[in-house]
């Protein structure tokens, strides 16, 4: 029998938002059901989010997500295009690419492997610009942080298709961030207390990571023109990541204490 025959049927559960054609969700499904007759492994579950942004003025105003449970690990991909036939061929196309690196992790996570280059980001949906008086923090997630070595947190970030991971660092036991580094196109760690041992390709940062107040770290993060900002927030002394939302408004993530 062919894989198409005994693989158990998957549903691929897909929700729009925004303008988003009829066709669309059943030529994701299409592309989504495609990439999981290429798997061997058990596919508990598949999400996907089709938006239509209306401002015609943004280049690329369709974006697709898709979340799909591999045996219990989730992978995860996030694309944008200037229509959605082509935002959901390159969710596909990202989608094979992080199941490869979890694959590639799977096979070697027990050796001292180097990690893989760091992956393109020129598909990655366009963030609004908001007047500062306009930006709120709008979502904010707390969970207990994994206790992960460098390696690992690396193929995290690729695995969930991040801009950047917060985790604690196994070996120190410190919060940190493993982000992608545009300047170099390789990864780069900072931990708020001791750095980790260098890893092959991970470059590590030594420059002290700032205690702020989330109302300061709001206006580090505006004045700094980055994506995000890592602090030490001066109520709890953990590692908190403000960030900058597609939406053009605020993300914050902290440690369950």
């Amino acid at each position: 029998m062919t894989r198409l025959q005994t693989r158990p049927a998957t549903e691929v559960l897909v929700a729009t938002r925004g303008e988003v054609s009829l066709a669309a969700p059943d030529y994701a499904r299409t592309k989504l059901l495609a990439v999981l007759e290429r798997l061997d492994e058990p596919v508990l579950a598949v999400r996907v989010k089709l938006t239509q942004e209306p401002n015609h003025a943004v280049a690329k105003p369709s974006t697709a997500q898709a979340t799909l449970d591999l045996n219990g690990r989730p992978v995860r991909a996030h694309v944008a295009a200037a229509t959605m036939q082509e935002a959901v061929d390159l969710l596909q196309d990202r989608l094979n690419a992080r199941i490869a690196r979890v694959r590639t992790h799977q096979r070697h996570h027990r050796h001292h492997a180097e990690p893989p280059a760091a992956s393109g980001r020129e598909h990655r949906p366009q963030r609004r610009v908001l007047d500062a008086e306009e930006r709120r923090i709008v979502r904010h997630k707390s969970y207990s942080l994994a206790r992960q070595t460098t390696w690992a947190a690396v193929f995290e970030l690729e695995a969930m298709d991040y801009d950047f991971h917060l985790y604690t660092d196994a070996a120190t036991g410190c919060d940190s961030v493993v982000h992608h580094d545009g300047a170099t196109g390789t990864y780069r760690i900072v931990s708020a207390g001791a750095a980790p041992e260098a890893e092959p390709g991970i470059a590590v940062s030594t420059k002290a990571v700032p205690e702020l107040t989330v109302a300061d770290a709001v206006s580090h993060l505006d004045l700094s023109g980055l994506p995000f900002v890592f602090f030490t927030n001066g109520e709890t002394g953990r590692g908190n990541v403000l960030y900058h939302r597609y939406d053009g408004h605020y993300g914050l993530i902290t440690p369950a204490q």
